[in-house]
């Protein structure tokens, strides 16, 4: 699915519950990472969360909010990965207040993953979870997003996905207002966005 698309379901689903709460979730995990670098993306071992990591990397990057651009942490990252492919578990050990971990998890997560979590939310960070509703993770997190196995066929958990990515950069677009503003998203429609 493509960001037209995804702005596509957006406005079919207006006024839905799926809208408010994405857009709730979004504004907190905006507001509540201060920092570039300190959104942090991490999903089970078998099922880690690139498609939201690269969605939300390219949203933050058009809306021009670098502390929402994604560091991606991975259990066993190859010792060639480039840099940002190479963030392992020690980065979670690193984080602190003004921080935020966003947990994506389909399926339950594993006890592992529910242990770091629980030593990151201990440690300051705020705790994020787009999950399915059927494990802990929810009593862990300070915000939690949840695709019900019982409503997938509204909205599927790839859905939410893109749902949370232009809900988290949407609430922080740049506060200009009247013909600055329409000749800026035009053009960044135009030549799209920063590199």
């Amino acid at each position: 699915m493509d960001l037209q698309q995804a702005r596509a379901l957006r406005d079919v689903l207006e006024g839905t519950r799926w809208i408010e709460r994405s857009k709730e979730f979004g504004r907190a995990l905006r507001t509540s990472t201060r920092r570039p670098g300190g959104l942090l993306l991490m999903g089970p071992p078998d099922a880690e969360p690139w498609h939201l990591t690269a969605h939300l990397d390219d949203e933050a990057r058009f809306a021009r909010l670098a502390e929402i651009a994604p560091t991606l942490v991975r259990w066993n990252p190859p010792t060639e990965a480039p840099p940002h492919l190479a963030v392992g578990l020690d980065r979670l050990s690193a984080t602190r207040r003004g921080e935020s971990l966003l947990v994506v998890a389909e399926s339950a997560p594993p006890d592992a993953l529910l242990e770091r979590v629980d030593d990151v939310r201990r440690k300051g960070a705020n705790v994020f979870a787009l999950e399915n509703g059927q494990s802990e993770l929810s009593t862990l997190a300070h915000e939690v997003l949840t695709v019900d196995v019982a409503t997938q066929a509204i909205v599927s958990f790839e859905n939410a996905q893109h749902l949370v990515s232009i809900a988290t950069t949407e609430s922080g677009e740049p506060r200009l207002r009247g013909l600055r503003a329409r000749l800026n998203r035009l053009l960044d429609t135009i030549s799209g966005p920063d590199a």
